[in-house]
C-alpha cells in the first residue's frame, strides 16, 4: 500500500500546473493534501474515478484545510479532533482502515514573530492526546506538514534558525514528545543522513542549491513497523514549495 502527503500551497494553483500527472504518475493508493485553501465546490475538476475524495475546509475561505483521496475506501472519516478552538482551520482528517487509522495533519505555524508559538504548543500536546486515544483501538499512521523541522540535520542551516518559527526549541521538543510517545519518524528507519528536505523557500536559487528543510512527515506507531517497507522523498516534483513525502507498507 503507498501512502503519500503532499502540502500544495493551493490546490487550485497546482492543478494549474503539474497535480494531475503526479497523481497519475504516482499513482498513491491514498493521498492526502494540506494546505488546499479550497474544497470540493471551490474546485472546477472531474478526479480520476478510482479516487473517492474527502475534505475539511476552515471557516476561513481561502485558508488552510486538509483533503485525502483515496482508492480503497475507509470505513469513515472523521474531521477535526473535537476540540473547538483547533477545528475552525480545517487542519485534521482521520480515514479508519481496518488495521489502522491514517491521521492527515497541517500543524499550525508558529509564524515569523512566533505570535502563534504558545498556541502551537497548546496544538502539539492536544493532537498528541488524540493520536494516543486513537491508538488504543487500533496502530495510527499520521502524515502531513508538521511545520517544525525536528533536528539539525533537518534544514539545511541549523545555527542561523535556532529561534526562528519551525526551529524553536518549544517546538522541536512538541515533535521530540511524539517520538517519546512511541511514534516512528520513517523516513529515519531508512536514512540517517542529512541534505533531506520538503520545503524551499521562493526565492531564487534556493531549492537549485538545495538548501531547504524537512518539514513534511510519515509517523507510525510502533506497532507498524514490521510492515514499513520504505519511506521516500519526492524533491524532484515541483508545484508547491513543499514536495511529496511518502511510505509504503505491506
Amino acid at each position: 500500500m503507498k501512502l503519500v502527503s503532499w502540502n500544495v500551497n493551493g490546490l487550485r494553483a497546482v492543478l494549474r500546473k503539474n497535480f494531475l500527472d503526479f497523481l497519475a504518475g504516482e499513482k498513491p493508493d491514498v493521498l492526502c493534501l494540506q494546505e488546499t485553501k479550497a474544497g470540493p465546490d471551490d474546485v472546477e475538476q472531474l478526479w480520476p474515478a478510482s479516487y473517492t475524495t474527502y475534505w475539511n475546509v476552515a471557516i476561513k475561505m481561502g485558508y488552510s484545510g486538509t483533503a485525502i483521496f483515496a482508492k480503497a475506501r475507509p470505513y469513515q472519516v472523521t474531521r477535526g479532533i473535537g476540540i473547538g478552538k483547533h477545528d475552525c482551520e480545517g487542519r485534521v482528517l482521520t480515514a479508519e482502515y481496518d488495521d489502522f487509522f491514517l491521521v492527515n495533519v497541517y500543524v499550525p505555524n508558529s509564524q515569523r514573530e512566533l505570535t502563534r508559538l504558545a498556541y502551537r504548543q497548546q496544538w502539539d500536546h492536544d493532537f498528541r492526546h488524540y493520536l494516543k486515544k486513537l491508538e488504543r483501538k487500533k496502530p495510527v499512521i499520521f502524515c502531513g506538514d508538521l511545520n517544525v523541522a525536528h533536528t539539525e540535520l533537518d534544514l539545511a542551516n541549523p545555527k542561523a534558525n535556532v529561534r526562528n518559527h519551525g526551529f524553536t526549541p518549544q517546538e522541536r521538543a512538541g515533535f521530540s514528545a511524539f517520538a517519546e510517545a512511541g511514534f516512528l519518524d520513517t523516513f529515519r528507519e531508512f536514512e540517517k543522513g542529512a541534505g533531506h528536505y520538503t520545503w524551499w523557500s521562493p526565492m531564487p536559487g534556493v531549492r537549485t542549491r538545495n538548501i531547504g528543510w524537512r518539514l513534511d512527515y510519515f509517523l507510525i506507531s510502533a506497532a507498524l513497523r514490521p510492515r514499513l517497507k520504505r519511506a521516500f522523498i519526492r524533491s524532484e516534483v515541483l508545484g508547491s514549495d513543499h514536495c511529496p513525502v511518502g511510505i509504503e507498507m505491506g
